[in-house]
């Protein structure tokens, strides 16, 4: 029995994946995510790896873990170099008894010690084990992946991931990263303005609400769902999430009904499934040029099916996929890059990529 730890270390949640694995397949999985704002107190990181470890392994033995990471970009880091550097020193603290392996940007693993040389080269690099992930299943595809702060799309051909950017600059530039997600991005990033009494009102940009009070007002999330702070720092029911988003438009729930405040809901997620499709429709046509003919689309994340699945649906692709259902695994679908990148350490140490089992 081989037992691997895969993290996703993010800016605000950290995701983790633990497989047992025996002749070559995987026999187990589990997964967790703790939000865990790395800007408010990033001298935590190496005591929530080792807290999350143990609800995952029960103790058991580990034989080696995979780590890839978005957390360098948090502005608790001066720059990308010092936050991979800084997290790498936590992982290592963390796991300091067993091989570590770290994700590239070209779906290579590094060791520890060549990660930090190369701070750089394994920034950001949490969709290179999604597409792997993919890629052992699916041979052409575009993968969606709706996250709780943003959204990758990534293309696999031939078996391979393609992706035209390499880090997060290039990645906005050619639609393969849409800063928008199931739940913390600002309303006043998704529209400018929201169609409400036969009118339009411009919306305010403060942080008044933000996509997971969307979700939860149309019953897209729960609320346990809801799993990061909410602007105000108030509660998660519906009520409470009505009331941040009329403050959106300078209102309140005395000025305005459910009714209206659920239209403006319903606008408001429809700007963010085009925002989301705007960048699939650039990738989808062409992994489709490059494979010759139409791709299916697989999606995963917590937004899977309120916004991976209607964006395309928007663009007219016919056959779209659940990761969850494609692995056999409804699990993987919430730490998707922390299960790619467990399976690929996995992959590491045995010398053969583990199968799922049947």
């Amino acid at each position: 029995m081989v037992n691997v730890i895969g993290w996703d270390i993010g800016g605000a949640n950290t995701k983790a994946a633990f497989i047992s694995i025996s002749n070559g397949c995987v026999e187990a999985l589990k997964v967790a995510v703790e939000y865990y704002p790395v800007w408010k107190d990033p001298e935590k990181l190496a005591t929530v790896l080792s807290q999350l470890k143990e609800k995952l392994s029960g103790g058991a033995r580990l034989d080696c873990a995979g780590v890839t990471m978005t957390a360098e970009l948090s502005d608790a880091y001066q720059t990308k170099r010092e936050g991979v550097t800084r997290i790498l020193e936590h992982v290592a603290r963390a796991f300091a008894d067993i091989p570590v392996f770290v994700l590239d940007m070209d779906a290579e693993l590094r060791s520890l010690s060549e990660a930090k040389k190369e701070p750089l080269k394994v920034a950001a690099a949490n969709w290179a084990a999604t597409g792997w992930l993919v890629a052992q299943q699916i041979a052409n595809c575009v993968v969606v992946d709706v996250g709780s702060t943003s959204t990758s799309i990534i293309p696999v051909v031939g078996g391979s991931v393609s992706a035209v950017g390499k880090n997060d600059l290039e990645k906005l530039m050619c639609g393969e990263l849409v800063y928008t997600g199931s739940l913390r991005t600002n309303v006043a990033a998704i529209v400018d303005s929201i169609p409400i009494r036969r009118g339009v009102a411009r919306v305010s940009s403060e942080l008044f609400a933000q996509s997971g009070d969307v979700h939860l007002v149309l019953r897209n999330i729960t609320a346990e769902e809801y799993t990061v702070e909410t602007a105000d720092s108030r509660g998660k029911t519906r009520a409470e999430a009505m009331a941040r988003l009329a403050r959106v438009v300078c209102a309140d729930t005395e000025m305005l009904t459910e009714k209206e405040i659920t239209q403006m809901a319903t606008y408001i997620h429809e700007r963010q499934t085009a925002q989301i499709a705007g960048g699939l429709r650039q990738v989808y046509s062409r992994a489709a040029r490059i494979s010759g003919g139409k791709v299916p689309v697989v999606v995963t994340g917590l937004g899977r099916d309120f916004l991976a699945r209607k964006a395309a649906e928007s663009i007219g692709v016919e056959e779209i996929v659940n990761l969850g259902e494609l692995v056999g695994n409804a699990g993987a679908t919430s730490a998707s890059p922390a299960v790619g990148v467990a399976l690929m350490a996995a992959g590491k140490i045995e010398g053969v990529a583990p199968r799922w089992m049947p």
